[in-house]
């Protein structure tokens, strides 16, 4: 019997990848995952890549493990009684809150690489004096990828670090944008990348700061610079960065795009 859906077997960076692929293909409600459906098209694909010699790595096999977990949980009846005295997490929400911030990240990652493109397929001439008048010192030339490159190497030390991640935390891109503001309103010099990403307790921090970034850049508030060659990414505050948080329309919008 043909499985309901074609995988064509495609290659996917992780399993993440893999589960976020089979639900939009399917217009899966994330927040309401038929978690029985996508364990069995999960373990069909790997099947597949199994007959087909593919060598999948460990992270795959170890998501298979959490979606049976899961599967087993949702079977399993629960004692009306307990549930009053101890009411049970819904037992996809840690898969849910994963998912969704893959999704983000990989959103963030296709729309620097959608850039790289349109800049790659553009030729200007700019006048460099009108770039020295916002600095004296304009340092190196530096792009959205070496800010890329700098969170994902604080990113990949965090997973060697013991990070308190705080149940209750509701941190969003617009706290994050807050954060900055206050940031570049004490620090009229460039403050360093790295050490931003650093200060954060929790990977959900590090990605929103990482996007409240993206939002300040995009709207020329905020600059990077690097004085050295392979040297520290810094952010320094530009000439939009008032006009970018007056009235709070600005703000605002962000908030509602985040939504």
């Amino acid at each position: 019997m043909s499985s309901p859906l074609n995988f064509h077997l495609e290659q996917y960076d992780g399993p993440l990848d893999l589960l976020l692929d089979l639900i939009r293909k399917q217009e899966i409600n994330i927040y309401d995952i038929p978690i029985a459906r996508i364990t069995q098209q999960y373990l069909e694909y790997m099947q597949k890549a199994a007959e087909m010699d593919i060598e999948l790595s460990a992270e795959f096999v170890y998501m298979a493990a959490t979606l049976i977990h899961i599967k087993s949980r949702t079977l399993l009846p629960r004692d009306p009684e307990l549930d009053k005295l101890l009411p049970e997490e819904d037992p996809r929400q840690e898969l849910v809150d994963r998912l969704l911030e893959h999704e983000r990240f990989k959103s963030a990652a296709e729309m620097l690489q959608q850039k790289r493109v349109v800049e790659e397929a553009v030729w200007s001439n700019p006048q460099i004096a009108q770039f020295r008048a916002e600095d004296d010192d304009p340092g190196l030339a530096v792009t959205l990828f070496d800010l890329v490159k700098t969170f994902q190497s604080v990113m990949d030390r965090a997973k060697h670090r013991p990070v308190y991640e705080i149940g209750t935390e509701e941190v969003s891109v617009p706290d994050m944008i807050r954060y900055l503001r206050g940031v570049f309103e004490q620090e009229r010099g460039p403050v360093s990348a790295r050490e931003l990403f650093e200060r954060q307790r929790s990977r959900r921090a590090m990605i929103c700061l990482f996007l409240a970034l993206l939002e300040l850049v995009k709207l020329q508030a905020v600059g990077l610079t690097q004085q050295d060659s392979f040297g520290e990414i810094g952010l320094k505050r530009l000439k939009g960065f008032e006009a970018a948080f007056a009235g709070g329309e600005t703000l605002s919008a962000i908030e509602q795009g985040y939504n």
